[in-house]
């Protein structure tokens, strides 16, 4: 695979002295600048190295002044798609070149970007939306950049994450965030299963037309916990959700697939997940589909609070398995 003539233009087409100085000064060119507000504002140079740069989850506006002006000083912007960056530059008057990098071209250009890197260019690492790195291929770029002592600046700001958790209403002092979980069923609830016993609000991230079967077994293996179900954050349809997992589930198959971009949270196991001994029954029978008894067993006692052992012999009950017991 050979990296595409465009590609190596925009990568070559940089603005850095090279000489291990901040780029800028003599070397920013004319169209170094950005415009908020109707105002337009030339930038100050940067320092060379890898600069990762939170852009927004949906609203333009949800970008800061440090954002703006390390687009607009950058050598080239590196983005997931450039058309995506490109609407955003355009709306604030920046001309940095744009570089693609994907997963499909990322093994290919990374060395590129590194020997760049490497010769004293300041370069700007995008996501389509949000804080780079989170789920997407930026991570061996910083990884690798490391090992090679080039400087990676953090330039923070929105992040879909973060920007779900706060309007959840689910408990914000610890979370784990799992991201796309596997896109079938089988897979998919084993591994909620494994993480149903996380002292923690859990986050994932899903596409509209899956949600409904992923929210369907979210249900059938952690029960009637507290959810919200998150749509495009930040944007003019922004909508949460909140109710248990059950009820969220029940009313998602009946409806149409919703549009936009999707996170889902989970509430952490407590008091409201200790059941009956029917739904107790419920959990073992969802949990012992894809997981031996022990395992089941534990997973169960870790969300409904009841004894591991008494857990345990009630699924030996309901398989009439020979498993020996504890």
């Amino acid at each position: 695979m050979n990296v595409s003539e465009r590609d190596r233009a925009d990568l070559d087409s940089g603005r850095s002295s090279g000489d291990g100085e901040p780029t800028g000064g003599a070397g920013l060119s004319l169209d170094s600048a950005f415009t908020a507000f109707g105002l337009r504002a030339e930038v100050e140079p940067i320092r060379k190295g890898l600069h990762v740069v939170a852009t927004p989850i949906g609203n333009l506006g949800d970008i800061s002044f440090r954002a703006l002006a390390t687009l607009a000083a950058a050598d080239a912007v590196i983005a997931e798609d450039t058309r995506v960056t490109k609407t955003l530059l355009a709306h604030y008057g920046i001309a940095t070149p744009l570089v693609a990098y994907h997963e499909h071209n990322a093994a290919v250009m990374r060395p590129h970007l590194l020997a760049r890197l490497a010769s004293g260019a300041a370069l700007a690492l995008v996501s389509d939306a949000g804080t780079p790195l989170v789920s997407d291929p930026g991570y061996k770029l910083v990884s690798d950049a490391l090992t090679q002592n080039i400087e990676v600046i953090s330039v923070p700001g929105a992040s879909a994450v973060l920007a779900a958790l706060v309007v959840a209403g689910l408990p914000t002092d610890r979370f784990f965030f799992e991201g796309f979980l596997p896109p079938k069923s089988g897979p998919r609830r084993q591994r909620i299963a494994e993480l149903a016993t996380i002292p923690g609000t859990l986050v994932f991230f899903e596409s509209a037309r899956r949600v409904a079967s992923m929210v369907a077994d979210l249900a059938a293996v952690l029960g009637p916990r507290d959810a919200a179900l998150a749509r495009e954050l930040t944007k003019y349809y922004e909508t949460v959700r909140r109710a248990p997992l059950t009820e969220l589930a029940a009313a998602l198959a009946e409806e149409e697939p919703p549009k936009g971009e999707i996170v889902v949270l989970v509430g952490p196991p407590g008091a409201e997940a200790r059941g009956s001994e029917e739904e107790i029954d419920a959990r073992l029978t969802t949990a012992l589909e894809t997981l031996s008894v022990k395992d089941a067993a534990a997973i169960v006692s870790a969300a409904t609070g009841q004894p591991r052992r008494k857990v345990y012999a009630r699924a030996i009950e309901l398989t009439g398995s020979s498993e020996p017991r504890e």
